[in-house]
């Protein structure tokens, strides 16, 4: 699933393209793809025409697009889906789920989802910053991310490190990926407890989080097959640089021991054995 530094990735193409243009028709070619839009598509489309996009921001993994009626389309790839800037004579893509036409005449928006488990809706209101999304936290790009309160919350919980970067109510935009790759660089083992933390290791740890996620936008984010892409269709590198997922069994670069696997909430976590010892004393229930 793509995680911040492709969504962002997104998010800055959109930006170049469709601030300030207004959309002339929306054609919703799949239910699916605006089943969180409870009125239906129909009604997607309608309150959609005629409106300009004012800007394109994003909440962790989230996009919305506020516009000028005060409203804000709202967007999530989910595991497999694409926001494509095409020409207008440019052939239809076979799992093409919404299309939003301008009345400049210039290159469509496109909506491209082959699990179509990805979705637009429109969020009354929501220009400023959608409900639907209002309880996800900030990510650490954020410039109203308060590090202190994060270190303070991190080490207020009772779980283990790598889950609690994982929930999105404590920070936003960070998945298996980079929390992984985050750890690695902070020689810290996912299933460390996060209150036997101390307050200057968990503001090491956010700090290569922060790192980690800026590196990968640099890159453009992290390609494993095609249906990563952004808005011009091309995918990011940022799986070149990768230290620790997807290495199984490949030697650490920083000691040389074998990239470990381990199972974890149903995916898998890559860490190096030397650098990143499991803790000797389990984290309380």
């Amino acid at each position: 699933m793509p995680e911040l530094p492709e969504v962002e990735t997104v998010r800055q193409g959109l930006s170049r393209w469709v601030i300030g243009r207004r959309i002339h028709a929306v054609e919703v070619r799949h239910p699916r793809a605006v089943r969180r839009h409870a009125p239906g598509g129909a009604h997607f489309a309608d309150v959609l025409a005629g409106r300009k996009v004012l800007d394109v921001r994003r909440r962790g993994k989230y996009l919305w697009l506020p516009l000028d009626s005060g409203d804000a389309v709202v967007g999530h790839l989910g595991m497999s889906g694409q926001l494509l800037l095409q020409p207008t004579d440019a052939p239809d893509e076979t799992h093409l789920r919404v299309r939003f036409r301008f009345d400049d005449g210039g290159p469509e928006l496109r909506f491209v989802d082959q699990r179509t488990f990805g979705g637009l809706s429109v969020s009354e209101g929501g220009g400023t910053l959608p409900a639907e999304i209002a309880h996800i936290a900030r990510d650490p790009l954020d410039p109203e991310f308060s590090d202190a309160e994060f270190v303070a919350a991190l080490r207020r919980r009772r779980t283990e490190v790598k889950r609690a970067l994982l929930d999105q109510s404590l920070i936003s935009g960070v998945g298996n990926i980079y929390a992984d790759e985050a750890l690695w660089r902070a020689g810290l083992h996912g299933t460390r407890s996060t209150d036997a933390l101390t307050g200057p290791a968990a503001q090491r740890l956010l700090a290569h989080v922060r790192d980690v996620l800026g590196e990968a936008i640099t890159a453009g984010g992290t390609s494993f097959d095609a249906l990563y892409v952004n808005v011009n269709g091309e995918s990011g590198y940022f799986d070149r640089s990768l230290n620790a997922y997807g290495r199984e069994g490949q030697p650490c670069r920083r000691c040389g021991a074998p990239i470990r696997r381990e199972a974890f909430m149903n995916r898998s976590s890559y860490s190096c054995p030397r650098c990143q010892p499991r803790p000797r004393i389990k984290p309380r229930p």
